[in-house]
């Protein structure tokens, strides 16, 4: 029997971005959780792509999470507003919260942050620590680039070939939301692992 997706970790940006596809997508995904009864976890910041996310999962009547380091608090604007908000001493600390918070990941638009914390997931992934789903939400083909790089890492003989998809890619939240379901449906996310 299934293992049902309960929460999901959310990495985005500390800023909307210049296209209004990218606010429009994280609003379209926190609500869609929402409706879903899919807790939300994220980096806990009130500002830019991820202050869009939260709030339109709280406005859906959604559970929301942050996890935050202390130093981040002012810069980052932490959220008053969530369910929670976990106030961690260090990006490490942070990183290892949000992972033992959700049960798969889901990577939206974003910068040096939103991709360190998701190349973290997947390196644990790929080194068997995890087995939680990671997906890519490719808005407007924002990450093409980037996994045409991987591809070409993986032709240069820099990245093996994983026993099973290290991640997935959909090009919108609408596919993201149905890629959640199937997963819920169909698979159980691998619990915790210390990485």
């Amino acid at each position: 029997m299934a293992e049902r997706i309960s929460s999901v970790c959310v990495y985005c940006g500390s800023r909307r971005g210049q296209r209004e596809a990218f606010p429009q997508a994280a609003a379209e995904l926190g609500r869609g959780l929402a409706e879903r009864g899919i807790g939300l976890v994220y980096g806990g910041g009130s500002v830019g792509l991820m202050g869009v996310l939260a709030d339109a999962a709280l406005g859906a009547g959604g559970r929301v999470v942050g996890v935050i380091p202390r130093f981040l608090v002012a810069a980052e604007v932490a959220h008053a507003g969530v369910s929670e908000l976990i106030v961690v001493n260090s990006m490490h600390e942070r990183k290892l919260r949000l992972f033992e918070l959700a049960d798969a990941f889901l990577t939206l638009p974003g910068g040096f942050g939103t991709l360190d914390e998701t190349f973290e997931m997947i390196t644990w992934k790929q080194l068997g620590r995890h087995h939680k789903p990671i997906l890519f939400v490719s808005i407007e083909d924002f990450f093409a680039p980037l996994l045409a790089h991987l591809e070409q890492a993986r032709a240069q003989g820099l990245l093996g070939e994983a026993p099973a998809p290290l991640y997935e890619v959909v090009p919108s939240v609408g596919e993201a939301l149905a890629w959640l379901e199937r997963r819920a449906a169909g698979s159980r996310p691998g619990g915790v692992v210390s990485p």
